[in-house]
């Protein structure tokens, strides 16, 4: 049976791979494993094994586990409701699923209220599914444009959730048009929003994200194995 130790060196060699065919530093891509419905035990040993930064879905179950001396770099890369910002700002150290002016608000005044700034990214519905949370396309740059008023908001980036398929290829489109979303704001030169992540790419499609120019990339099973039947 694989380790935890084990299924990282093979990640970080996919990583490296794909980093390669794309002309870029493996270094620059920074891994975020995925730790949902995980106990604290997989995630000692992935702490142990070198692993820096985890993703939780739901701020509920990520009160159980975070604790604010533990080293660990805590991001939130599920939906947030707004009546959960006020546990989310006390726990997470970003949030990648910022997809209204409303929530942006909303954290906005919890982060003052608590004195501090945090790096948020705002996730784009790349795939014009209903069921998918994150902004339109088209309207990223109007987002952005609100939340960089924002003072307790460093907006960073974008982030996004493809249409599931087995075939890793049917994600690059929803890749490409995020990169594209990105390149757009940032040409916008809008004041106090930087343009410098991606966070897009699971564990079956995370080679292709980063061939596209994915920053950050939120791998679980490939990490932690996959779930029980």
């Amino acid at each position: 049976m694989s380790t935890i130790k084990d299924n990282l060196v093979r990640v970080y060699d996919r990583i490296s791979r794909a980093a390669a065919r794309a002309g870029r530093e493996a270094s620059s891509i920074q891994l975020i494993a995925v730790s949902k419905t995980k106990p604290l035990s997989m995630i000692e040993e992935a702490r142990r094994a070198g692993v820096t930064d985890f993703g939780e879905n739901r701020v509920q179950e990520a009160l159980e586990k975070i604790h604010q001396d533990d080293g660990a770099t805590w991001h939130l890369i599920g939906p947030l409701q707004r009546n959960k910002a006020r546990f989310a700002v006390r726990i997470f150290d970003m949030i990648h699923s910022v997809d209204r002016l409303s929530l942006g608000r909303e954290l906005d005044r919890r982060l003052q209220a608590a004195g501090r700034t945090m790096p948020v990214l705002i996730q784009v519905n790349t795939s014009s599914e209903e069921t998918k949370a994150g902004v339109e396309p088209d309207r990223a740059l109007e987002l952005a444009e609100q939340l960089s008023v924002l003072s307790g908001l460093s907006v960073r980036g974008l982030m996004t959730i493809p249409a599931f398929s087995p075939d890793p290829e049917d994600a690059r489109p929803a890749f490409r048009l995020l990169r594209e979303t990105r390149d757009r704001i940032a040409s916008a030169g809008v004041a106090g929003v930087d343009m410098d992540v991606l966070s897009m790419g699971m564990s079956h499609d995370f080679e292709v994200a980063i061939e596209e120019g994915a920053d950050m990339v939120r791998v679980g099973t490939a990490v932690f194995g996959a779930r029980p039947a």
